[in-house]
């Protein structure tokens, strides 16, 4: 196996561009995990059952909003790879592409949502309390109204990160954040909407982020540039590489968060203060993901630039790297969430034991996250932008199911462990998942694979 020396001009990006790269997205993905965390804060003031509904239906908007990232992670390897063999053409026809497929399917998602809402939530939750599935359904309607904007902002989103320039999404992701915490203030706390008007004030902000991001890379001074994207024409044969890369992803995202709504349906049997309690580690225990989560996007770009530019070697140098850094900003990370979890949970209004039950649990997650989370989720992050995506779908998939959905029935129901037991039925798919990417980086099967 080929390796990198030692001489720097050898080297596909320097540590500027990657500084240049990694802190807008370490800054736009806080200011995303922020906008779902406003969210749970400023709805806490209404009660318990309201975070509640909140909560579950965020657990359901997010298979959608994860297939609509695979899509986008599906573009932006097929973007990169071509800007690695300097194929700015095809890389702008396949950003349009992209556009177009993941904003078709949003679309449907939305229509189906609107016209089965109350279907899907007593289908999906089954028998929560009134008042729960009442703010749930309420804000069920505006969120799936977004869905088509927040489509076309992850489309365009990839697109700026395959060239580079993550500060754009960073700025967009900041405007996101104003207008979604200004929504909220006036829907929540001036015109008493509760749930409903968290929902409204997260449409707005996805209406906006979307008209921000066409109007960039529709730009003349843009390395991938779409144009006459109101002309639409459907090039089969570049869907069918987009795709190539976002339909196992899709299957694989789709899947895992369907497992991960049967685990949400678990904790709802288990009672208000436990379906709380997990509202509150997502929101918190999402913080120490953040660096892992800007480098699994960081990576898509830099290593898909190695593997289109034919350079494994690099490949290789660049995933040792990136997994370093990972695993050393998640500690620091973590280490300072651990010490904070008790105030920051202080903010959500909770009663004293779903307060002690978000406290301990959360803290429980930031040490297993320091340890083991950078394995099971940045890994096969490097494994999908050099295209092997099947692999990791059928990893994800197997492990999802097989440890933390059964796991979660056996831990939590059957022995009685309930909130705690699914917690470790996690922690068992991450060790599971991590043993399986990180041997399959390392014996190489993944530089078989072709994207273009």
């Amino acid at each position: 196996m080929a390796t990198i020396g030692t001489d720097k001009s050898e080297l596909l990006f320097d540590n500027r561009y990657l500084v240049k790269l990694i802190i807008p997205l370490l800054i736009e993905t806080l200011l995303n995990v922020t906008i779902g965390m406003m969210d749970t804060i400023m709805v806490s003031t209404d009660g318990e059952a309201v975070v509640s509904g909140v909560s579950l239906v965020d657990s359901l908007a997010n298979l959608f909003v994860f297939v609509f990232s695979a899509f986008a992670t599906g573009g932006a390897v097929v973007c990169s790879q071509y800007l690695g063999r300097k194929d700015r053409d095809n890389a702008s026809s396949s950003a349009k592409q992209l556009i177009y497929l993941s904003t078709g399917f949003a679309l449907i998602i939305m229509v189906f949502l609107l016209v089965f809402r109350e279907s899907v939530v007593r289908f999906v939750f089954g028998s929560i309390e009134e008042d729960v599935h009442v703010s749930s359904i309420r804000y069920l309607l505006p969120i799936a109204i977004s869905f088509p904007f927040l489509a076309i902002t992850n489309s365009c989103n990839a697109i700026c990160r395959s060239m580079g320039k993550s500060s754009i999404t960073m700025t967009v992701a900041l405007v996101m954040n104003l207008v979604n915490v200004t929504g909220n203030a006036i829907t929540i706390y001036i015109f008493g909407l509760s749930s409903l008007g968290a929902g409204l004030a997260s449409l707005l902000s996805r209406v906006i982020a979307s008209i921000i991001m066409l109007k960039v890379i529709t730009g003349r001074n843009q390395m991938i540039r779409v144009e006459h994207i109101a002309r639409v024409r459907i090039r089969p044969e570049m869907i069918k590489r987009i795709m190539r890369i976002a339909l196992p992803s899709g299957i694989e995202n789709g899947i895992f968060h369907i497992g991960k709504i049967l685990v949400a349906s678990t904790i709802a049997s288990f009672g208000t203060a436990s379906i709380a309690a997990n509202a509150v580690f997502n929101s918190l225990g999402t913080f120490a993901n953040i660096p892992g989560t800007a480098i699994g996007m960081a990576s898509v770009t830099v290593i898909g630039q190695c593997c289109g530019a034919g350079n494994t070697a690099q490949a290789r140098y660049y995933a040792r790297k990136l997994l370093g850094l990972t695993y050393l900003l998640m500690g620091i990370t973590c280490l300072v969430m651990y010490s904070l979890t008790p105030l920051l949970a202080g903010f959500y209004n909770l009663s004293e034991v779903a307060n002690i039950m978000a406290v301990d649990y959360t803290r429980l997650d930031l040490i297993q996250t320091m340890l083991f989370w950078p394995l099971a989720f940045t890994i096969p992050n490097f494994l999908r932008a050099a295209g092997d995506v099947k692999y990791t779908m059928i990893v994800s998939i197997t492990s999802m199911w097989l440890f933390r959905v059964i796991c979660a029935k056996v831990l939590g129901v059957m022995l009685g462990l309930g909130l705690l037991g699914v917690f470790w039925a996690m922690f068992i798919d991450w060790y599971a998942r991590g043993a399986c990417f990180f041997l399959r980086w390392k014996r190489g099967k993944w530089e078989e694979k072709k994207v273009i």
